[in-house]
């Protein structure tokens, strides 16, 4: 059995969902400890417990526990096994993140999944549904998995109430996917308003108009529970598409939330990679599935650093980060 430090690194909830989805893919079972113990509320919230209890059901495992506020978790799993699922987090916490969990195992079972997932689909800190949808599962579909992800209710943080539909084709990731060169860019913008005025949007896209050179802007009103705003630009490149979101909050008035992702985007500009943070996040255990691959990205944060840890301690590969030039830093994964 693997025991992780659920301490490590930057010591949230993405070392249990890569413990999690690498204890599926390998067989191999995990304990867990010192779950989430680097946040203000450390332990299993009910995101992290929906995840978990999605691992169990889709790999027929044996959990020791399995309870709100836990920091320990034992998990042991059996055959994998795709089909229809329903999971829902109960609160505005991220859907997105539940599929992250499960998603690693599924594409490498021997059936066709379909998920219902209910919770946050635009939530802050976490992949958004739009992300997965533009950015990561194209690349994911590159390497032989397919997944069609479908938007059924929006759901913002903190009302919830959203819910997606994915269908999942396995074929386990081969090749080697190496993401160097980023060429042109086309910068797209979109404000996304629910329950609050289209001014909000407009705002926020005026200040951002001021700071990137956008081929487009628009303000898109939808419905949903609760109020949500979503700033987002999409990069189109001829290799990769990008995707930048910020989130509108209660007393942070709309040009703050423009400059800050204005920010994002400008340092992805300057540095000229393709990848950017939280891509470069999430590419590493499909890359380490595939056994290669290397991309070009900005800075790895502490969240991936951590994250290529967990995934070392499971399968036979090695991450090497070097920076050839400021700014611009190479990753490569490497059979051990």
């Amino acid at each position: 059995m693997i025991t992780i430090d659920g301490s490590m690194g930057e010591g949230g909830g993405q070392v249990l969902r890569s413990s999690l989805a690498l204890s599926m893919i390998t067989g191999q079972p995990v304990h867990i400890v010192g779950i989430r113990a680097g946040r203000k509320k450390p332990g299993l919230l009910r995101q992290h417990l929906t995840g978990l209890r999605a691992a169990v059901a889709i790999s027929d495992a044996e959990v020791e526990g399995d309870a709100l506020g836990s920091r320990e978790v034992t998990f042991r799993p059996r055959a994998v096994r795709g089909g229809r699922h329903r999971f829902a987090v109960g609160s505005a916490g991220s859907a997105n993140l539940v599929l992250q969990t499960v998603l690693p195992a599924l594409i490498a079972a021997g059936e066709t999944s379909e998920l219902t997932l209910e919770g946050g689909t635009h939530n802050p800190k976490s992949p958004t549904f739009h992300f997965l949808v533009q950015t990561f599962l194209p690349l994911l579909a590159r390497l032989g998995p397919s997944v069609e992800l479908t938007l059924d209710r929006w759901g913002f943080y903190p009302a919830g109430g959203g819910a997606m539909t994915a269908r999942i084709h396995p074929a386990r990731p081969s090749g080697r996917l190496s993401l160097r060169k980023r060429g042109e860019v086309r910068l797209e913008a979109v404000a996304v308003v629910c329950n609050i005025p289209d001014s909000v949007g407009s705002r926020e896209l005026k200040v951002l108009g001021r700071s990137l050179d956008l081929a487009s802007a628009e303000v898109l009103k939808v419905s949903g529970p609760g109020p949500g705003n979503v700033l987002q630009v999409t990069a189109r490149t001829d290799d990769v598409v990008e995707t930048f979101t910020a989130f509108g909050e209660k007393s942070v008035r709309a040009e703050e939330v423009a400059k800050s992702l204005a920010r994002e985007v400008k340092a992805w500009l300057a540095a000229d990679v393709p990848v950017g943070e939280h891509l470069a996040d999430q590419l590493l255990l499909p890359l380490a599935m595939a056994g290669g691959g290397s991309f070009a990205t900005v800075a790895p944060s502490l969240h991936t650093l951590t994250n290529m840890a967990v995934v070392e301690r499971f399968l036979p590969v090695s991450f090497a980060s070097t920076e050839p030039v400021p700014g611009r830093w190479e990753v490569a994964l490497q059979p051990r």
